[in-house]
């Protein structure tokens, strides 16, 4: 019997993003970056809360080692903690006059945060991709990036996945865990001539890459060589990004929005802006945190 794909909850987010599974509280939490807020929800019990930050662009979202969350607000990273509220800086990765702001990132098994910017406007290639420290050090590693997108990392952590959205183009590279380094980057999906263009990504335990397809109605999964594997047709237009959570991480959890979709297109898709969800065979991989593992030699 095929999944069926479900609506978990219609929030109708102006762009929805990045949605994570916490381990901590059994909730997916996700985020709506253009009507900057926090979301989370609990699908056992159906409780929902919603968290909004006082910025202009609430660009990414990662789970934070000792507690709550890193939120990207604008250009500047902080904690968060959800259950007081409190909200501290970690480090400004670009000056806020800089026409910039964060967009997509993830953490590698290192606690290390990758992290880009983007032209605020989506038009000019002003973004740059980073890698920030748990003790809130900034490593630039290139530019000319639009609007940066589908950050993974495989299951070993030695590949790591961004994409520029506007260029059509996905890429892996090498990454050297010790160091801290990517290298080697290449194409591993070229969208270019495709409906749509790739937009937040998350890889299984078997190193399948799933990625959100924006404009394209679809989600997608990758073999590791890059071959298309499956294809999961969706009733919006523009799915945003993916995780697999729940307590297996075998729930495929998929964000999605309703900006650029004409408003005749967009009175029909009651989907648009919800966060969706179906089942798969494939579980995914727990989140890495940011922050130093305890073990770790600094």
């Amino acid at each position: 019997m095929n999944p069926i794909l479900r609506c978990v909850i219609k929030t109708r987010d102006q762009l929805g993003e990045t949605p994570l599974w916490c381990p901590r509280t059994e909730k997916v939490w996700w985020i709506d970056i253009e009507k900057p807020k926090l979301h989370s929800f609990d699908e056992r019990t159906g409780k929902y809360a919603v968290y909004p930050f006082d910025c202009t662009f609430l660009g990414s979202l990662a789970l934070h080692r000792d507690g709550g969350f890193v939120v990207a607000l604008d250009n500047t990273l902080h904690r968060f903690d959800p259950v007081i509220g409190a909200l501290h800086k970690i480090v400004e990765v670009e000056p806020a006059d800089a026409g910039t702001r964060l967009n997509d990132g993830r953490c590698d098994s290192r606690g290390r945060l990758w992290i880009g910017t983007m032209d605020a406007a989506i038009e000019k290639p002003l973004g740059s991709f980073y890698r920030v420290d748990p003790d809130g050090n900034v490593q630039k590693f290139f530019d000319d990036i639009i609007v940066t997108n589908s950050v993974a990392t495989s299951p070993d952590g030695r590949t790591l996945y961004m994409s520029d959205t506007r260029r059509f183009k996905l890429w892996a590279f090498d990454l050297d865990l010790d160091r801290g380094v990517i290298t080697n980057r290449r194409v591993f999906v070229d969208y270019e001539g495709q409906r749509g263009r790739p937009d937040g990504a998350c890889v299984d335990r078997e190193g399948y890459v799933w990625n959100a397809v924006f404009t394209g109605h679809r989600v997608v999964r990758y073999a590791p060589n890059g071959k298309l594997d499956r294809v999961i047709e969706l009733p919006v237009t523009n799915p945003t990004c993916v995780c697999l959570g729940g307590t297996d991480l075998r729930t495929l959890y998929i964000t999605t929005a309703t900006k650029m979709i004409d408003p005749p297109v967009l009175a029909h898709e009651d989907w648009a802006g919800a966060l969706l969800a179906i089942d798969v065979d494939v579980a995914g991989l727990p989140e890495s945190l940011f922050g130093f593992p305890i073990d770790a030699d600094r």
